[in-house]
């Protein structure tokens, strides 16, 4: 059984306003699954299934249907489950040269004949990215998306049983134990068995809206509070490691990340050194607690530029930074793009902003 990485919101406007001008402006969205050789029919699907039902619920709503949802692979007809079923591909991989999501299905058995059997595809998903296509891995989907070394200097989540054979084949990737969602640079991946819906509810959600997406958690009977953060569930994550009073100051972090912190204070709410304490903090998190601190802020402020009007300088001091630069540094790095194009990708209020 995968680990259960719980969330928590932060930062987010609900100017009910706001949202209703972003709900008219939703632009169309083009969605690409791969379908693996050596795939299995419940992890190919889900994703296409549930595009397809948010065109449904978003029609429901009044709104504009806005996925364009197509399945793609290296043949026209592709079985999986050991030949127990077989998917029509909508277009080869080889004549997709544009879409701005490419989801990436596990494969069944073997890891070995699954990659072997799929290393055509490998760059086409390179080329893909580097133009600009967002990709998202389902599950050991990841080994795939690993091979083509995109994920090399990254954090990743996989399926809990396959991640030391994870640590083994890919060293400069780093894998995320525990994670249900992880986000880097425009890169998805999700944790092991059902953690795959979480990320395919989160990908709804951000392309297009709340309501939807928890229209479709209840339709399939999903939880979906699991998965409405995506840097910040790695921190909700690194909570396993059970120490009390590290715990106690990633709370503190979290409910004051506005607030001008020192790692001085965060000691002082333990009762510990600087040096002991930035020791035991970063071998429970993995994370110093100023890196800790920047991860909960940035997504605090990817938070208000999804869901709200404010420019880059009110987004900066409302998370807690006074220096443009810094910022601007800070978001670049753990997000891939700078706040503006940031926000221009991804603002729920389209071009009011």
């Amino acid at each position: 059984m995968s680990h259960v990485v719980k969330t928590t919101t932060i930062g987010v406007d609900n100017d009910k306003n706001y949202l209703y001008i972003y709900l008219t402006k939703l632009r169309d969205m083009q969605i690409s699954i791969f379908v693996p050789q050596h795939g299995t029919i419940e992890g190919i699907t889900p994703a296409f299934r549930t595009f397809q039902t948010a065109n449904e619920f978003l029609t429901f709503f009044g709104k504009r249907p806005i996925f364009n949802v197509e399945y793609v692979g290296l043949n026209e007809y592709i079985t999986a489950n050991n030949g127990e079923y077989t998917i029509k591909t909508n277009r080869l991989l080889s004549e997709v040269t544009k879409t701005d999501l490419l989801i990436i299905p596990p494969t069944f058995g073997d890891m070995d004949k699954g990659i072997k059997a799929n290393e055509e595809a490998l760059p086409y998903f390179r080329k893909l990215h580097l133009k600009g296509t967002s990709l998202a891995s389902l599950c050991v989907g990841a080994f795939l998306l690993a091979e083509t070394g995109l994920l090399d200097g990254k954090k990743c989540s996989t399926h809990w049983a396959y991640i030391n054979e994870f640590k083994q084949r890919y060293p400069a990737v780093e894998i995320e134990d525990g994670a249900v969602i992880t986000e880097h640079e425009n890169i998805y991946s999700s944790g092991g068995a059902n953690s795959l819906w979480n990320l395919i509810l989160y990908l709804v959600e951000k392309y297009s809206d709340r309501e939807t997406a928890v229209m479709i958690s209840k339709y399939f009977a999903l939880d979906i509070g699991r998965d409405n953060q995506s840097q910040f569930a790695i921190f909700r994550g690194q909570r396993n490691h059970n120490h009390t009073d590290i715990q106690k100051v990633q709370d503190y972090i979290e409910k004051n990340y506005e607030e001008k912190i020192t790692v001085e204070d965060l000691a002082k709410l333990i009762n510990i050194g600087r040096r002991t304490f930035e020791r035991r903090f970063k071998d429970a998190t993995n994370n110093t607690p100023i890196e800790y601190m920047q991860r909960v802020r940035i997504e605090a402020a990817k938070n208000h530029f999804e869901a709200s009007r404010k420019n880059v300088s009110e987004v900066m001091f409302n998370v807690g930074y006074t220096d443009t630069k810094a910022f601007r540094d800070i978001f670049k790095k753990i997000t891939g793009l700078t706040p503006i194009e940031y926000r221009n990708k991804f603002s729920k209020l389209g071009d009011e902003i």
